[in-house]
């Protein structure tokens, strides 16, 4: 029987997919397993390659690069599977990996995702992303992020998958819905963890689902206009989609507190213009796209929310 479904979004990534793709094909206890490569438009030749190389892979093509949330939206439409795996073309995982995540989000009724240890492709004993957390501040940071592994080996719950290495429950996506296309790439998975939340599902985090990820290989790099750009806007989106009036109200000082700190920064390293339209941009897509619906029978699932919020301020301040 099929359980599982990995899709992997690709936009010219042939220095990367072919390893990603062969890592795959020698997961332990697994001989049923769907892959589905959803192409955005690439012209270098990696979509040539993997119809070459894998021919029993599926693709789905694109024309264009529509961004990271329809390739995955697609792939998780077309997918036979209960389970599906969104991986990033940038990585090559552990032989135990999708046996890992599978049985970890089956240890969990009320999961929608579980997140894997990802580590540092050249420092395999480096953290690159062990569950993503959100606070009150506005900022989403991905937990160990350049930390030792060794200290990140607890399950449990998280905020957040990152969505370049994470197990999701379909079933919940048609009840709370696809990732917002609208985020193009960046946050879009803090926003999903986080509508998913709002309806009383949880996230966890997996460390024996081990997965080795290169970081940026198609954005390029840590920091650039494009990600910054994107990255402020989306996130005044993701505030007011999924924060209430009252809730947004709440959090107001330390939201200005976050912003002022991250406009300052960027301009230390000499992206605030990008940062500061980023911004701009997020105000003026907030005012034409819908909210989503408070309903008093989700306020306690707000509650939890809120006060994971504020406790994740203090846990990222004790980091200075």
């Amino acid at each position: 029987m099929l359980e599982v479904s990995i899709i992997i979004p690709n936009y010219n990534g042939i220095e990367y997919i072919e390893n990603c793709l062969r890592s795959l094909k020698i997961q332990v206890n697994l001989s049923d397993l769907e892959i589905i490569v959803v192409d955005n438009g690439s012209t270098d030749g990696s979509n040539d390659l993997v119809r070459r190389k894998f021919p029993e892979i599926s693709m789905v093509q694109l024309r264009e690069n529509f961004g990271f949330c329809k390739a995955v939206n697609m792939g998780i439409k077309a997918a036979k599977a209960p389970y599906v795996i969104l991986l990033n073309n940038d990585t090559q995982v552990h032989e135990y990996f999708v046996k890992e995540l599978l049985d970890g989000i089956k240890r969990y009724p009320k999961a929608f995702s579980c997140a894997s240890l990802m580590l540092n492709y050249n420092n395999r004993a480096v953290v690159d992303d062990a569950g993503d957390f959100y606070c009150a501040f506005g900022w989403a940071y991905a937990r160990g992020k350049g930390r030792n592994s060794s200290e990140y080996l607890k399950e449990g719950k998280i905020f957040a998958s990152c969505a370049g290495a994470a197990i999701y429950r379909k079933e919940v996506f048609d009840m709370i819905g696809y990732f917002d296309e609208d985020h193009f790439a960046y946050l879009e998975d803090i926003d999903i963890g986080y509508r998913a939340r709002i309806y009383g599902y949880e996230n966890y985090y997996i460390p024996t689902a081990k997965v080795y990820h290169v970081g940026s290989g198609t954005s390029g790099s840590r920091y650039n206009e494009f990600k910054v750009k994107n990255s402020s806007r989306n996130n005044i989106y993701l505030i007011y989609k999924n924060m209430p009036t009252f809730q947004i109200i709440l959090n107001l000082p330390f939201l200005i507190a976050g912003f002022i700190v991250k406009t300052i920064f960027f301009i230390r390293i000499g992206l605030g213009f990008e940062y500061i339209r980023g911004l701009r941009t997020g105000f003026k897509m907030s005012e034409r796209k819908k909210k989503i619906s408070f309903k008093k029978r989700n306020l306690w699932n707000y509650c939890k929310i809120q006060k994971e919020l504020w406790e994740n301020c203090f846990k990222i301040l004790r980091k200075f």
